[in-house]
């Protein structure tokens, strides 16, 4: 090779580390998404809790602080039957929330706290078994501070595990939570 191209390859190679040295004293920031299944339980006496499923992401814009939006939706779960009528619920959960990560000394655990605001929408389903015109479908919905406190685990540095608690709006003066499993992947 000849001198210049030496020269120029040092030079390049120079800039590649003091700015992959400098990303490590400055954090960057890390976007991450991922998907969640769980247990959405309304606190209403007879009502069965529902299976939840849905899709999160977020960014962190330092290893402790970030923000997460996440969707969720459950199955349909019985609310009340008998030989004569059923009812059955449905919800969807829409949330946008800041999240506080706490690292373990030493290990790949994580504690990690959320809150923000999120919109509670449940849709309710009544079915006469003898008489289908008095069936009928109604919705409810409403929008307040929600949030959740869990625990996760850095798999790899690209890849974590999380289980959370988590508190959904009240709708139609029902409280609701529940629990979460969530992996998700870092970008």
């Amino acid at each position: 090779m000849r001198t210049m191209q030496k020269t120029l390859l040092t030079l390049v190679t120079g800039a590649v580390l003091s700015v992959s040295a400098q990303a490590a004293v400055n954090y960057a920031g890390q976007p991450y998404a991922g998907v969640k299944v769980g247990q959405y339980s309304p606190d209403e006496s007879g009502v069965d809790d529902a299976v939840s499923y849905g899709v999160y992401g977020g960014y962190k814009f330092t290893p402790e602080f970030g923000v997460e939006a996440e969707y969720l939706t459950t199955n349909d779960a019985d609310a009340f039957e008998d030989e004569f009528e059923k009812n059955e619920y449905s919800a969807d959960v829409y949330g946008l929330y800041a999240t506080y990560d706490y690292a373990f000394p030493n290990t790949a655990l994580y504690a990690k706290g959320r809150l923000g605001i999120a919109k509670n929408e449940i849709d309710a389903d009544y079915t006469d078994k003898e008489d289908s015109s008095e069936n009928d479908s109604s919705s409810f919905s409403d929008t307040g501070i929600a949030g959740g406190l869990g625990l996760g685990y850095n798999i790899t540095p690209t890849a974590s595990f999380e289980a959370m608690y988590n508190i959904y709006p009240q709708v139609d003066d029902v409280d609701v939570g529940g629990f979460s499993l969530g992996a998700h992947f870092k970008f």
